[in-house]
């Protein structure tokens, strides 16, 4: 359990170190090409969730993200989640919603400045890659893993 700590910790931490970073250099060049067209890091202040929605909706995301975050943890000391693979989904999930919670208190927004331009994809930060990569280990643990875990755990109390 501890280095699923130490990982959260370490993810927060760059989440927020980035983002600090972001508010000077990249908040004043208001964009920086990487590779024109294609990637930019963009300075953007996020007063919603994903994509933008729920717009200046700050105590209900606040309220949402605890409980979220709660539950994941509750899910995590049940052991509902029974491999390596899962529960790394799962601690991504809870250190990346975490980074921007930390910017929805402090700030009452959360720092975005990833801007992938050839997509005309949404503006994003480092927590946000950390909750969509453990949402998709999330995803695959459950669709594929979790019950061939469920069917050896059986197959091992029938043999005993």
């Amino acid at each position: 359990m501890l280095m699923y700590i130490v990982v959260a910790a370490a993810i927060i931490l760059v989440d927020q170190l980035v983002k600090q970073w972001a508010a000077g250099p990249v908040r004043a060049a208001g964009t920086i090409p990487l590779l024109d067209g294609v990637f930019h890091l963009t300075y953007t202040e996020n007063r919603g969730a994903a994509f933008s929605i729920l717009q200046e909706k700050r105590w209900f995301l606040i309220a949402a993200t605890a409980a979220m975050v709660v539950f994941l943890l509750w899910v995590l000391k049940k052991g509902y989640v029974r491999n390596r693979w899962g529960r790394t989904g799962v601690v991504f999930v809870i250190a990346g919603a975490l980074g921007n919670l930390v910017d929805r208190v402090r700030l009452g927004y959360v720092v975005d400045l990833f801007d992938f331009r050839l997509i005309n994809f949404a503006v994003f930060n480092v927590a946000d890659v950390f909750i969509v990569t453990g949402g998709i280990m999330c995803v695959i643990y459950f669709l594929f893993m979790d019950d061939k875990l469920q069917k050896e755990k059986g197959n091992a109390q029938t043999d005993a």
